[in-house]
């Protein structure tokens, strides 16, 4: 049954709605609408200018429409009278093919037509800065390994219970929260759920730790390696794979060695099979290069992969299997586009299950003291520039993303590269002025 917006700001005192969407670079746009609006929006949606946005759009394109779902909407817990709501967006009457929720959703559909229902949970690591960015805001954080450490979650208190009591007061399932291995760095978790149900949270959870933050002060950043020579910030993807009516775990088989069934099995050898190429959505800022290719850090472990490997309990490669039934892609960063990343993964990982795929064998080494030793298994790209053209090269994950979609983002990604390429750099003058 669909929601009544109109009824919803009604019994919930909401006076302005967002309507939002996300765009190709994971950029939050937004409309403020009146209640006495949302009526015409549900049905009709608010009308936006795509060029105006990192959308691969030109002036000349009619208007996109971001019509909400009302199944999305979330009251702001800190300013009640207004409510988030995720938009799809529409143009010329037709889903907007490269909008990444839309890309979600179609593989979302996808994988029902398998008889695979996924569902996945994500780590979000974040700084806590100065509000200008340019210094982690707790000054009395200096440890060398910082990680877990009470003190320090007890001096950003109020920041972060203040974000835990809005997540269990949403019904997130929101249960437990520390600081990372960073100086300035937190993670907060809340339970798994349906893809979409999660890429939502996620997007609302950026803008909600970055609203709270500013409220505090500070400002809050999902970079990839804001600060040079500590830990980057990762998120860290649990997935797995269930029947349709959301009861039975297919991925789980007590009986493996792994506790993944011969189907999650296939499904974790898709992911495999296209890691290399799939870097550019998990990965897709020039900075995500710097954490997962990244000299070992002040606490001793970038805690990032750099090889295409996987492996049982062991965070030192690029999946991991945590527990039954689920397995860890520990590649993605920060600066993933909520709506992308778990696209790109049912993607990747419905190839593996289309194509029987092998993910390979299973490697127990500690891959920061003893990865030399693996020579037979891919390197991750070096630079976003070798992720794109990796995309590019892989025409079955880009036909899966869907083929609008897939030349949008390699555009728009490509001029991003270009633009980094032009940019005249302090390294330029230290290290050739006098050659």
């Amino acid at each position: 049954m669909t929601i009544s917006l109109a009824d919803y700001a009604r019994e919930n005192g909401v006076k302005y709605f967002m309507i939002s969407f996300t765009d190709l670079f994971g950029g939050q746009r937004a409309k403020l609408v009146p209640a006495q609006a949302i009526a015409e929006m549900q049905r009709d949606g608010a009308s936006f200018a795509g060029f105006a946005t990192w959308l691969d759009l030109t002036p000349a394109h009619p208007d996109m429409l971001a019509v909400p779902d009302p199944a999305s909407v979330i009251q702001l817990p800190w300013k009640p009278e207004v409510a988030w709501v995720a938009g799809n967006c529409v143009m010329g009457g037709q889903d907007l093919a490269q909008a990444p929720r839309n890309v979600l959703r179609k593989l979302v559909a996808e994988a029902a037509e398998v008889g695979l229902r996924i569902k996945t949970g994500i780590e979000a690591e974040f700084f806590l800065l100065t509000p200008d960015g340019t210094a982690i805001s707790d000054p009395a954080d200096t440890a060398a390994k910082p990680c877990y450490d009470q003190q320090a979650v007890m001096r950003r208190y109020d920041v972060i219970t203040e974000v835990c009591d809005y997540m269990l007061a949403l019904g997130w399932g929101a249960y437990q929260n520390d600081h990372e291995d960073a100086n300035g760095q937190f993670e907060m978790n809340w339970g798994y759920d349906d893809a979409l149900v999660t890429a939502d949270r996620h997007s609302f959870f950026k803008f909600m730790i970055k609203s709270v933050a500013e409220k505090h002060g500070l400002r809050a950043t999902f970079m990839p390696k804001p600060i040079e020579g500590l830990t980057g910030n990762g998120c860290h993807t649990h997935t797995s794979g269930w029947t349709l009516d959301g009861k039975t775990n297919i991925f789980a088989d007590p009986s493996s060695e792994d506790g993944i069934s011969a189907k999650g099995m296939t499904f974790l050898g898709g992911i495999m099979k296209h890691a290399s190429a799939l870097a550019a959505i998990t990965n897709p800022v020039i900075n995500s290069y710097k954490r997962i290719n990244a000299p070992r850090t002040i606490s001793g472990a970038t805690w990032a992969p750099n090889t295409v490997t996987w492996s049982g309990n062991n965070r030192t490669h690029m999946v991991r299997i945590p527990g039954p039934g689920r397995f860890e892609v520990r590649l993605p960063d920060g600066a993933a586009n909520p709506y992308l990343l778990q696209a790109v993964l049912i993607a990747a990982g419905l190839s593996g299950v289309r194509s029987n795929a092998s993910p390979g064998p299973r490697r127990d080494i500690d891959m920061y003291a003893e990865g030399h030793k693996i020579t037979d298994a891919p390197r991750l790209p070096l630079n976003l520039l070798d992720a794109i053209r990796a995309y590019d090269d892989d025409e079955e994950l880009k036909a899966a993303m869907g083929l609008e979609f897939s030349a949008a983002y390699r555009k728009k990604k490509m001029e991003e590269w270009n633009s980094f390429v032009s940019h005249f750099s302090h390294w330029e003058r230290d290290n050739a002025l006098d050659i």
